[in-house]
């Protein structure tokens, strides 16, 4: 989850309780850099226990669980183990998991595919099969390719939502994250990424912030209370936008000084299905082809394929997962994951998903007693992992054909993704690759090592219950990692 500091220097969007605000989805983008503290100095793998035990123990940290396991990649030797046989909350450390389940099953070259069919009667019936790229140009393209199938108009168009089965958001998710971009609902058809965008534009003092809209259509599905201000230089600045349980009121609180940037919000969706329709409305427009009636419906018999577009490769969706911890992307990837898999009469997607990451990570040598998965993000906090399940996943899938692919799709340490603020200038910097992962209380890190004067390492760090600042833990788990890229032999 990742506040984008550019967009929001105004104030911290408040979606009812967003003091607990998670950071371990897009808006990890833009993670606030560390400089770890740790002197450029060679260490030997003796010295190792002590120097990371000299970080974890300082007397802020006595209060928070550490869970650490660190392992040559090569052998099952363990350089350091703080609890690594413990369950801990990982965030989004929880990708790790899902992503490397996807490429096993599904393989590198996987697309998801949206279909548009024709039936006998004339009444199109398009087909979302949970393709978290599908957008504005995508939309257009199906819609240039119905044009030149001679299609002149619409009387009927069926969106078919069966593909994909059960919530559009997990129930254990809190209420802050299902308020917030990041934790955006999945289901058949995800359009923009099931978020719709807004800004807030300043007026003249005493009048009220303007509302623009990013898609006009979206306007007409809320009932808008405005009760925003807009106010002289020298007053503070602040806004809150809360949406009630309802899901079709939004109540917007604060005030902007009257000569500053507009403030610019994205917020989750509340019925994708219909906003995917109202999306592909504006795209058959543009092609001057009128639609007439739409529905949705679950199921139904799809006969000749007219128009279709796909997503890109699974290769490209695991980095974008992994290199900006995006939360829909994985959700996606794990219900894409029940596809092929029989499921039982009530079963949602999400569930089989599960199952076979499973079974996946069973074959790749990962204990099914070291985790407990709840969702395929890691926003869920049901979710509990060992430090010792995620150097399992990391070694295993480095013995596939696949390990290049998956380690490409993890963010580098000072260049790129969560990773691309941290370690700048220091022995890490470009020889990291590893997934961030970040809720209230909680931060994680684990990946790779390419160590110049060892070996590469795989390393889990989990912290929980932590009651100090994100950047000071963030901090503390960096000089670790700074230690390891300076291990040698002795």
């Amino acid at each position: 989850m990742k506040l984008k500091t550019c967009k929001r220097s105004l104030g911290v969007l408040l979606i009812f309780l967003t003091t607990q605000i998670a950071f371990n989805s897009r808006l990890a983008k833009a993670q606030t850099p560390t400089a770890p503290t740790t002197t450029t100095k060679a260490i030997c793998s003796s010295q190792l226990p002590t120097a990371i035990d000299s970080v974890i123990n300082r007397p802020l940290f006595s209060r928070m669980r550490w869970g650490i396991l660190i392992q040559p990649l090569s052998t099952g030797l363990t350089l350091y183990n703080r609890d690594a046989d413990k369950y801990f909350t990982p965030a989004s450390n929880t990708k790790l998991l899902t992503t490397a389940a996807a490429l096993q099953q599904l393989g590198a070259n996987f697309r998801i595919r949206t279909s548009i069919y024709q039936n006998g009667n004339g009444v199109l019936r398009v087909v979302g099969r949970g393709d978290p790229s599908l957008d504005d140009t995508q939309l257009q393209a199906l819609a240039q390719q119905l044009k030149q199938k001679g299609i002149t108009q619409i009387p009927e168009l069926i969106a078919d939502d069966s593909y994909i089965q059960g919530d559009i958001v997990n129930p254990t998710w809190q209420w802050e994250d299902v308020q917030s971009d990041y934790g955006a609902p999945v289901n058949s058809f995800i359009t923009h990424q099931n978020i719709f965008s807004l800004k807030l534009v300043p007026q003249a003092v005493g009048k009220p912030l303007k509302l623009v809209w990013a898609d006009a259509s979206e306007a007409t599905q809320w009932r808008i209370i405005n009760q925003s201000i807009t106010v002289d230089g020298n007053q503070p600045t602040y806004i809150n936008v809360n949406r009630d349980l309802s899901g079709t009121v939004l109540r917007i609180e604060g005030q902007l000084t009257t000569n500053s940037e507009p403030y610019l919000l994205d917020l989750p969706v509340v019925d994708p299905n219909y906003y995917f329709l109202r999306r592909f409305r504006t795209a058959l427009r543009q092609q001057k082809i009128p639609l007439g009636k739409t529905l949705v419906i679950s199921g139904g018999t799809n006969q000749e394929e007219i128009a279709f577009v796909e997503s890109p490769s699974l290769a490209e969706l695991l980095a974008e997962t992994n290199v900006n911890s995006n939360n829909l992307y994985a959700e996606a990837l794990l219900r894409a994951l029940a596809v092929e898999k029989p499921r039982l009469k009530n079963q949602t997607s999400a569930n089989v998903g599960l199952e076979v990451v499973k079974a996946s990570l069973t074959q790749l040598g990962v204990d099914p007693a070291n985790y407990i998965l709840i969702d395929g993000s890691g926003l869920s906090r049901r979710n509990l992992v060992t430090p010792e399940a995620f150097v399992q996943v990391l070694r295993g899938i480095a013995r596939t054909p696949a390990a290049s692919i998956y380690r490409g799709s993890l963010p580098v340490a000072g260049k790129s993704g969560t990773l691309k603020f941290r370690f700048q200038n220091t022995p890490a910097e470009g020889i990291v690759q590893a997934k961030t992962g970040t809720l209230t209380g909680v931060v994680s890190l684990s990946g790779y090592v390419n160590v110049p004067k060892y070996e590469t390492l795989v390393f889990s760090i989990l912290v929980n219950q932590s009651e100090q600042p994100t950047t000071v833990v963030r901090q503390a788990i960096d000089e670790i990692v700074v230690l390891l890229a300076q291990l040698q032999r002795c």
